[in-house]
């Protein structure tokens, strides 16, 4: 791939991940009998088109959503017993009819997109959506449509991974994850009612399914179906009938984005679809094996975070599908691989290469000089790159790491799993391969660390979040910075810094030991750790927008005569030191306007910054002094 000059020191290197994921996946036939493989794919526009497959040829039709993704994307979906498909995200319900070969229904909801979705005895699908418990119902007999709105209010954001109805037509859904739920619907009036006292609400979410006897059963808190907490839900009313041993559950093929339903009607199977190698594996209804290729546009997947490594290459990470990638600007060649699930965030170290990842908070470290060896938590010596530990509940989704400079120490924080409120920090050992995990309660309860960095005496400054884990519940109103003694975690000193303000999102050493920041993608500010006092503090929106993001954002870069840079949106700022002869000492200036949305940092190669934007890499020439 040749590199593309976009002018003014700006250069465009290609897409990462060159390919799209699947959310949902079914294995039907159209409207002559013949087999095809419906799904939505997904890019980092979100979800932007329905693949119909032919499970015999491998030829493909692209059809585009009938709606903008908007960055949105399914998290579920239905084929229903007339042989429909549906989805619902980016406030849009659509349904697609593979006898048609065409969407031939869309309706624009309130939002926002679907956690659950099923099939009543009547033929009406239903749709329940995160955050606020919206409900939708379609009938596809009469093409009417139903905006029930939310329905259950929670001050937290709500998931409905299951969903169900009783042979009367009265829906159920359960809710997670800050504190479980069944919410009951009766159709006709729309009126909800939540099934659940208080005292039985659970830390998850509940669990419903329809059974073959028409009625719904349901839990408190989803994988306790071995145990004696079983109620029967009808028209309704909630009764407890303790063990529930005799389920029949009845068949409808719908999930979550993970849906992939394998079964032809005429009793093929669909054993593979794979599109990231865009490949098919099919036995038929003889049971011959056929492996087929197919094919789709991609404009490629979201980039999570990048940063050079020792190997003089740009490394990150990629998501949906989880890829590793590698570019190597002088031979200007990728290297594409699968990922031990999602790089969160990246940093490198003499020669080695950190990663902090989601779910499960985990840590790995690469060696670019060694083989590549596929990940397992299983762990060992001869897997490149290792896999050290993990941290869930206490971290889920990583959004910083930090390497101590003697090399000892991998620092990693972020907010915690599903459901909770207030992450930890984890100190891991490089000498002893032993971690120590602070939990919130220990540094600043309910909040999460979001920067870090190391102090000149060989402390940690740590600037938080009040951002819970996904779908939990937001209980600060205040970030605070705190500093950390080192190896022990103990917090020695800590205060909310700035005013109003939820989420230090980087930070970085200074000159004279001071400490620059950026807070909420647009308060720049400058910290005292000995004094522990504000120097600084300006709100840039108005000048310059708001700074770049992502999970693990990397906003500051040096630059190679050791200016500081820093990556908004809209372009490369610097950051000009004026000593004492000014008021206030740090300038910040935009030096290059850029041609795309400066995403995901960030770091400098060969005097070139390289960032991401969207799915594609990016980098600006640093002018010589």
């Amino acid at each position: 791939m040749a590199q593309d000059d976009l002018g003014n020191g700006f250069m465009h290197h290609g897409v990462a991940t060159p390919v799209s994921n699947h959310r949902g996946t079914v294995a039907t036939h159209d409207g002559n009998g013949r087999n095809i493989i419906l799904l939505w794919l997904f890019d980092h526009r979100g979800g932007y088109a329905l693949l119909e497959i032919d499970a015999q040829t491998g030829a493909s039709r692209q059809v585009d959503m009938p709606f903008p993704p908007g960055r949105d994307c399914p998290f579920s979906a239905i084929l229903s017993s007339r042989n429909r498909f549906y989805t619902h995200f980016n406030n849009h319900f659509c349904e697609y009819d593979p006898a048609a070969g065409a969407f031939t229904f869309c309706a624009e909801t309130v939002p926002q997109m679907t956690m659950g979705m099923t099939e009543d005895d009547a033929g009406r699908i239903w749709s329940v959506t995160y955050p606020d418990s919206a409900v939708a119902c379609y009938d596809p007999a009469t093409k009417k449509f139903r905006d029930y709105g939310s329905v259950y209010a929670q001050n937290w954001r709500q998931y409905q991974r299951f969903v169900a109805t009783d042979d009367t037509g009265w829906l159920y859904f359960a809710v997670g994850n800050t504190a479980s739920q069944i919410v009951a619907l009766e159709p006709a009036s729309g009126q909800a009612t939540p099934l659940l006292p208080e005292a039985e609400r659970c830390q998850g979410t509940a669990y419903v399914y329809r059974d073959e006897d028409g009625a719904v059963y349901g839990l408190p808190l989803a994988g306790g179906e071995d145990g004696d907490t079983w109620l029967r839900l009808y028209k309704g009313q909630a009764e407890k009938v303790g063990r529930h041993d005799s389920r029949r559950p009845k068949p409808i093929i719908t999930d979550s984005q993970s849906l992939f339903h394998r079964n032809f009607p005429d009793g093929a199977r669909l054993l593979e679809c794979d599109t990231v190698e865009k490949r098919l594996v099919v036995d038929d209804a003889a049971g011959r094996r056929h492996e087929l290729s197919f094919d789709y546009t991609s404009e490629g997947a979201h980039m999570m975070g990048l940063a050079t490594a020792s190997d003089g290459t740009i490394c990150g990470g990629t998501a949906f599908p989880m890829r590793y990638f590698r570019y190597d600007p002088v031979a200007d060649d990728w290297t594409n691989r699968a990922s031990f699930n999602q790089w969160n965030t990246v940093r490198a170290h003499e020669d080695r290469f950190f990663i902090g990842g989601y779910t499960g908070g985990f840590l790995l470290e690469w060696d670019p000089a060694r083989v590549w060896e596929p990940t397992t938590r299983a762990g060992g010596a001869a897997q490149n790159p290792r896999w050290w530990t993990d941290t869930k509940p206490t971290i889920n989704r990583p959004h910083c790491l930090l390497v101590t400079a003697d090399g000892r120490y991998v620092l990693l924080g972020g907010t915690p799993d599903y459901g909770y409120t207030g992450g930890g920090l984890l100190i891991w050992d490089r000498q002893t391969d032993t971690g120590l995990l602070r939990h919130d309660t220990d540094l600043v309860p309910e909040q999460s660390p979001m920067s870090l960095l190391e102090l000149p005496d060989g402390t940690v400054l740590v600037g938080t979040t009040v951002a819970p884990g996904t779908g939990g519940e937001q209980k600060a109103t205040l970030a605070q910075m705190y500093i950390i003694d080192m190896p022990t975690g103990l917090v020695i000193w800590r205060a909310p810094v700035l005013p109003g303000v939820e989420s230090y999102h980087d930070l970085h050493a200074g000159p004279d030991g001071l400490v620059l920041g950026f807070a909420d993608g647009h308060r720049f500010f400058v910290f005292d750790p000995a004094a522990r006092t504000l120097v600084q503090d300006e709100d840039v929106t108005e000048r310059l927008g708001r700074t770049n993001g992502q999970q693990g954002p990397r906003i500051f870069v040096d630059g190679p005569a050791a200016e500081t840079f820093a990556l908004f949106e809209r372009g490369i700022v610097r950051i000009h030191d004026d000593g004492n002869v000014a008021e206030p000492r740090f300038r910040l200036d935009l030096v290059a306007g850029s041609p795309v949305p400066i995403g995901p940092g960030g770091d400098l190669l060969h005097g070139r910054i390289y960032f991401g934007s969207g799915s594609h890499v990016y980098s600006w020439k640093v002018p010589t002094p």
